[in-house]
């Protein structure tokens, strides 16, 4: 059965309607759920807290003016460990796809070096790189990289060989293939490896500020942890899932943009 263009877009508008009206009740039932209980006495707020003491904490700090220093702090750490990553990531897959007896030399040590439970490394980092931002972002590097290198790297591999040898037959240089073939091949798996990579930096972020850090998100958190202020608490982790779902939607953006540009 045919189906006219804007019968389509009337579709897929009504579906993005249908999701996003979805995704509003959910968080909003949790969150009256939990104000009802909590008000209710069904749960401690000692333990549980709830929204509004939520909100009441969000307030203060903002009134403070202690809040925004923490978010800056933690987005310029994110930011740093983020372009670093990915130019790690797409220069190390690079010289891997180039040449595949390295490849295979470096592949065991990248598989063991990310399996590897990076938190457990703190005491080191901080005595190598010093209780500072910089074993923070060695700390978001070391859980990010390795995993961004790997999914660029296979994502260049699995590359259509057909294309690769018809550029042979044309005579094309091994450059040639990567920057008309391969990468713009891996548009798609580049986006997706930026999306698992913003999530491993801001892990590894908050794992390095509740190590050394003074100032931050992750500082409020274990901060709140250590005084008890469950409020505290929910307040970062709240305030981490709207920098999270931010990011994420910057990336969604970016991958409209170069789906469109590919």
């Amino acid at each position: 059965m045919f189906i006219s263009r804007r019968d389509y877009l009337k579709k897929i508008r009504k579906n993005n309607l249908i999701v996003g009206l979805f995704r509003f009740l959910i968080i909003f039932l949790f969150i009256v759920g939990w104000e009802i209980l909590a008000r209710c006495h069904v749960i401690n707020t000692f333990t549980f807290s709830s929204p509004s003491l939520v909100i009441e904490t969000f307030v203060n700090l903002i009134k403070q003016g202690n809040l925004l220093s923490h978010i800056s702090v933690t987005l310029y750490e994110i930011f740093i460990s983020f372009s670093i990553a990915i130019i790690i990531g797409i220069g190390v897959a690079t010289l891997l796809w180039s040449n595949s007896l390295l490849a295979k030399i470096i592949d065991p040590y990248l598989t063991i070096l990310n399996s590897l439970p990076k938190v457990a490394l703190g005491p080191l980092i901080i005595i190598w790189v010093g209780a500072s931002t910089n074993s923070i972002i060695f700390m978001s590097l070391l859980i990010s990289s390795f995993i961004t290198i790997i999914n660029i790297y296979n994502g260049f591999s699995s590359t259509d060989k057909s294309y690769i040898v018809l550029m042979k037959s044309f005579g094309a240089s091994k450059w040639q293939i990567f920057k008309k073939v391969v990468f713009p091949s891996n548009f798609a798996n580049i986006i997706s490896a930026l999306k698992v990579n913003i999530s491993m930096n801001l892990i590894g972020v908050i794992m390095g500020e509740l190590l050394v850090s003074k100032v931050g998100i992750g500082y409020l958190i274990m901060y709140g942890s250590q005084v008890f202020n469950i409020d505290l608490v929910i307040t970062g982790v709240l305030v981490l899932g709207i920098i999270s779902y931010l990011m994420y939607l910057i990336i969604n953006k970016l991958e409209l943009f170069a789906l469109r540009y590919k």
